[in-house]
């Protein structure tokens, strides 16, 4: 499975960067415009910042919709892990801020350490079918995963971090049949984990699961061989590049260097005339996929940028 990345790359359509400026000022939220500002227009990072403060809580977590899939102004999880990933961008996973976030994962934590997909809200806040709201939910890979890799990443160190990396390590040694985005989890935390040793050996059985059982699409042109993930949308399926956003992610070597370009190509190729990217989740509020839109199509421009694509 492994190989070495994939050479003369097909460029990205001509101007998709300036196609995808046009889209983020047109339908973006600030936060949204301001990352995009910063990642590619070489905007401040401070002004990312005083957007994301918007999202946070006085109990330390993230809410007001930050994901567009959890709305109300609550603190939620996936919301935690979203904030995460945008301050490791700014290279800022750290200081009080984070401390006080830690605090709060570990009074919303399971016994186990784990974080669920979804806390129950007193008020009834909308969410996604996605994301049932349950009185006691257990803790979820998905959901962990991200946050503890993140924070590993950074070598952030905090009590709650021991029972929940236990809880990580046991989830993905064991599995068995894992729903994708349980592996996009999985990686996520692999991706920060100080033992890279054990890293390298559960990322590897992972590998080999995600291809024994198809949850990478490895030649778009035959999409439809593929299995749809059970609660997806029709047509939801994921590529190698959604495992491995990175070349150095643990994931790249689960693909061959003529997967991930077929791949990428497509992911080039996905870019929509108004310039942005598309949601292939299924809709279920006009609003939600308004917002998720500009993230994913900074998403795409970030992966396209890590494998050496040209955007312009």
């Amino acid at each position: 499975m492994p190989g070495d990345e994939a050479s003369a790359p097909a460029p990205v359509a001509p101007a998709a960067l300036a196609r995808a400026e046009q889209f983020i000022w047109l339908t973006a939220r600030v936060l949204e415009q301001r990352r995009f500002a910063h990642h590619f227009l070489g905007g401040d990072a401070d002004a990312v910042d005083t957007a994301l403060g918007a999202y946070l809580g006085a109990d330390g977590g993230y809410g007001h919709a930050l994901d567009p899939d959890l709305r109300g102004p609550l603190s939620q999880p996936p919301h935690t892990a979203h904030a995460l990933r945008i301050l490791d961008g700014l290279g800022r996973c750290a200081g009080q801020r984070i401390e006080r976030l830690c605090r709060h994962l570990s009074r919303i934590s399971t016994p186990e350490g784990a974080l669920p997909l979804a806390l129950p809200v007193p008020r009834g806040h909308p969410a996604a079918p996605w994301h049932p709201v349950r009185e006691d939910p257990p803790g979820e890979l998905a959901t962990t995963g991200p946050v503890v890799g993140l924070l590993h990443r950074n070598r952030v160190w905090d009590a709650w971090l021991f029972r929940a990396t236990e809880f990580c390590w046991d989830r993905i040694e064991t599995l068995r049949h894992p729903h994708p985005y349980e592996v996009q989890g999985a990686v996520a935390f692999l991706d920060g984990v100080p033992d890279r040793a054990r890293a390298a050996a559960a990322a590897d059985r992972l590998g080999r699961l995600v291809r024994e059982r198809r949850l990478a699409v490895l030649d778009p042109a035959r999409s439809e061989e593929y299995p749809v993930p059970p609660g997806c949308a029709p047509g939801e399926r994921l590529f190698p590049y959604d495992y491995a956003r990175r070349p150095e992610s643990p994931a790249r070597s689960w693909f061959t260097d003529e997967e991930m370009r077929r791949c990428l190509d497509f992911l080039a190729a996905q870019q929509q005339p108004d310039g942005g990217w598309p949601v292939h989740r299924r809709a279920w509020t006009p609003g939600s996929t308004l917002e998720r839109r500009p993230i994913a199509t900074i998403e795409a421009l970030l992966t396209l940028r890590a494998y050496g694509r040209p955007l312009t």
